[in-house]
């Protein structure tokens, strides 16, 4: 286990008024079927925590679901008795700590686990991802362009992995630099960083989306990912195959508007066809530090506000329910189990977005509603007989 440096900044962020507001969003973001989107929905609509988890049974059954597990009040107290106890903290959406570059996003992290100095995050980031299997060569560019990168003033964000990520953290350690971590922020992968995770979290920062003590699964990664490329102004691709994991941060990257970059290599190495094709795609190739600062440069400006800016979250009024029964037979037949944009829905559907944003949230909080990249829902249809009591109303 690495060395956890003594932590004594407090657990509940400056802008909760309360524990028990903390509390209460902590258990609404660990109740079933909440993710980040919905969890951003139910604050729109409702305005608290408090009331969103007081609503969930109601959206659940109008969804199609008869019961729904909520996460108890004592669940939320023993996390933060186990962040406490690992010298990490939470920091919520909106407080002056966390990262605007992470706040506009629909789908941000309501909270996120930290250790060490959470003041990173709102510095200009630069992100660097390539091969686990890095060649010596692609090794040793990722750490002098990490290095190079922080005495420019950038932190450099990367994911702890094996080579490319590695190198990076290693390189501009002496600078700035941020791990995103795939699982719970207690945890460490690979094994043989160990001692580069400590001096991380003693010397730079550490960052978990998932629950403390959660054991990363191959689904967190593209997670963890998207929070690599949403911190930074823009991700280096440095020795990547085709269907790696490096290009879903790419991908992520220009779904999120930041600028993506390519390190170019021998087309005879495998490990640099997926890099290659970037650049072909109209990534921008870099061959030194000036090639990033001269692109990103120009984008760092003086910060007006310590405050994140608030989430670009549709308002939700309350909709009569005589409404939303005419509706849902709408919304569910034109659900499927193929990806649809939320605006083609509101198209065929001929529906206002409170009324049907208020239908995907009850179908989402009953577990029915898939979620996708780009805006995209489907339909999981759990049985016909189901389908046909949620049809009816």
């Amino acid at each position: 286990m690495f060395a956890v440096p003594e932590i004594h900044a407090e657990t509940t962020p400056s802008n909760i008024s309360d524990n028990d507001e903390l509390i209460a969003r902590l258990r609404l973001l660990r109740s079933e079927n909440i993710g980040p989107i919905t969890y951003h929905q139910l604050i729109a609509r409702y305005g608290t925590a408090h009331a969103a988890l007081d609503a969930l049974p109601s959206l659940a059954r109008r969804g199609g679901r008869s019961t729904l597990r909520i996460a108890s009040y004592r669940e939320a107290q023993e996390e933060l008795k186990a962040l406490k106890r690992t010298g990490a903290r939470l920091i919520a959406h909106g407080e002056p700590e966390y990262p605007d570059s992470l706040a506009t996003m629909p789908d941000a992290p309501p909270l996120i686990s930290s250790i060490g100095n959470a003041e990173l995050l709102r510095r200009p980031c630069v992100a660097m991802v390539g091969a686990r299997n890095a060649s010596g060569a692609g090794v040793r560019f990722a750490r002098t362009l990490a290095a190079e990168l922080g005495e420019a003033g950038f932190t450099v964000v990367s994911g702890l992995a094996r080579g490319i990520d590695t190198a990076a953290h290693t390189g501009a350690l002496e600078f700035a630099t941020i791990a995103v971590l795939a699982g719970g922020i207690d945890s460490i992968y690979p094994s043989e960083n160990d001692i580069l995770q400590g001096r991380i979290a003693a010397e730079g920062l550490l960052v978990a989306e998932q629950k403390i003590g959660t054991r990363f699964k191959a689904r967190h990664f593209p997670t963890r990912n998207r929070l690599i490329s949403g911190s930074s102004l823009g991700v280096i691709i440095i020795e990547a195959a085709p269907r790696s994991g490096s290009l879903i941060t790419a991908r992520c990257a220009l779904e999120q508007g930041r600028e993506v970059f390519a390190v170019p290599g021998s087309p005879l190495d495998s490990r640099c066809h997926g890099s290659n094709n970037l650049i072909r795609e109209s990534a921008a190739l870099i061959q030194s530090v000036d090639d990033v600062t001269a692109v990103l440069a120009p984008m760092i400006e003086p910060r007006q506000t310590p405050n994140s800016p608030a989430l670009p979250v549709t308002e939700m009024p309350i909709i009569g329910d005589e409404e939303l029964a005419k509706s849902r037979h709408r919304v569910t037949v034109a659900l499927g189990p193929t990806p649809v944009a939320v605006d083609e829905l509101l198209r065929q559907c001929h529906l206002t977005p409170p009324v049907l944003l208020t239908i995907l949230l009850e179908l989402e909080t009953a577990g029915r509603l898939h979620r996708h990249p780009g805006n995209r829902v489907s339909f999981f249809v759990i049985n016909p007989f189901t389908l046909r009591r949620s049809v009816n109303g």
